[in-house]
């Protein structure tokens, strides 16, 4: 199955057009034709047959014929990870925590962070062709890049957790993981969080975990706390 994102349809919809770079793309390169059924979702968790009424490249245009609400995680994993030095880990990071199950994704800046700077809408359209590559119908919420400091402020419920490598008193992730729970786990930058943030985090009532007995790269790190909290969810 070949699924396909379109943000504008709701459950209310019968008919909609594709945009007209897509609508080129699946006419001319995909040679969709009237009568073809398609897989389409809007992000929300909706997934939608529709038949194509329209075969214009500049304007596809398709009819709903049935929907389907796809269940929600019983689980919101949150993972506040700060951008790599590298663009590209930082993109790979997104496409398998979306293929794995992320819901939401915050980059942070911290004090040993090389990289101060995201491309916001790069980062959406790789979430968004990851999603669909992994026929999901739920698109991980991508929020700004913010401060360290200013994320900490924010309010948080359930489960927290800060992954860093400073030889303390921390606990394993995987053995502190309970069951449909909210989530949010914290990854640092390259050169790891500070000791000031290490510290600001636990007093906003983050525990402290270990990810392993090896040394993770950032985007290693964040992967491997996305899977163990899916894992630990199955």
């Amino acid at each position: 199955m070949q699924l396909f994102y379109n943000p504008e349809i709701t459950e209310e919809t019968t008919q909609f057009s594709f945009p007209k770079e897509e609508s080129k793309h699946i006419v001319k390169v995909l040679r969709k034709k009237v009568g073809d059924i398609m897989h389409i979702t809007n992000g929300n968790g909706w997934l939608f047959k529709a038949e194509i009424i329209q075969d214009n490249i500049k304007k596809c245009v398709a009819e709903v014929k049935t929907k389907q609400l796809q269940e929600k995680p019983k689980y919101h994993l949150h993972l506040a990870v700060a951008p790599t030095k590298m663009n590209d880990r930082y993109e790979w990071f997104l496409e398998k925590a979306t293929e794995i199950g992320v819901q939401e994704i915050t980059p942070i800046i911290c004090d040993h962070s090389e990289r101060k700077f995201i491309k916001h809408d790069r980062f959406e359209k790789i979430l968004q062709s990851a999603m669909k590559q992994s026929l999901s119908c739920y698109l991980p919420k991508l929020n700004q890049a913010i401060a360290f400091k200013d994320f900490l402020k924010q309010d948080f419920k359930d489960d927290l957790f800060i992954a860093h490598c400073e030889e303390t008193n921390r606990k394993s992730l995987k053995k502190e993981l309970k069951q449909n729970q909210d989530t949010t786990i914290l990854v640092g930058p390259e050169g790891d969080f500070s000791s000031k943030e290490i510290e600001a985090a636990i007093c906003t009532k983050f525990s402290p975990v270990t990810l392993g007995e090896t040394r993770l790269r950032t985007e290693t790190a964040a992967i491997v706390a996305c899977h163990s909290v899916a894992f630990a969810n199955e």
